[in-house]
């Protein structure tokens, strides 16, 4: 066995970027490409491929956000949660939408599937964060909202797992507490 020390400290140390600190540039296509494709080497039982993405460019991160205003009128939603869920978009310069794809399977279980879809989803932010770029994971009402679905390309069996919000970080946040492993790990011997 031999330790691969550059990886384990890079993912004892990551921290995600957030979203509101990401500004330009960002990845260039040939660069996203590649970080998606690290991205996908996750398990995926089966080989079925549970799982797509939508690329935001700038225009289109603009072109939504009045939308998601509005759906959040439509759906009565407080007007400054869907005020904020629209600028994390307006004030976007790039989002990656990693859209839960299930697949239908004798084999292979929905909820392995939907794991499969976190992993993507943890492997494009480290992948991003590995690349030099910042990232942050969201989700939120928006992502649940089936208008807004539709109109990002999504079919009625799709779900968004995560908007990933990558480009420059303009500032460093501070580590957040970590969890208290002694509290988490249970040993068992026998």
């Amino acid at each position: 066995m031999s330790e691969n020390a550059a990886v384990m400290e890079f993912l004892l140390t990551r921290r995600s970027r957030p979203a509101k600190m990401l500004g330009g540039p960002v990845p260039d296509r040939a660069q996203l490409q590649h970080i998606l494709g690290a991205a996908a080497r996750v398990p995926d039982h089966g080989k079925l491929e549970p799982w797509r993405f939508v690329v935001l460019e700038r225009a289109a991160c603009q072109r939504l956000a009045p939308i998601i205003t509005a759906r959040g009128a439509a759906q009565a939603i407080d007007a400054e949660k869907a005020a904020k869920a629209a600028a994390t978009f307006a004030d976007s310069p790039l989002i990656v939408t990693v859209v839960a794809s299930p697949k239908p399977s004798d084999k292979i279980p929905e909820i392995e599937q939907t794991l499969s879809v976190g992993a993507v989803c943890l492997g494009l932010v480290n992948a991003a964060l590995a690349s030099g770029w910042g990232a942050n994971w969201l989700t939120g009402w928006v992502a649940s909202d089936r208008e807004i679905l539709t109109e990002l390309g999504l079919t009625p069996q799709e779900w968004v797992a995560g908007f990933i919000h990558i480009g420059t970080a303009r500032a460093t946040p501070p580590d957040r507490p970590r969890p208290d492993m002694d509290t988490l790990i249970t040993w068992l011997d026998e």
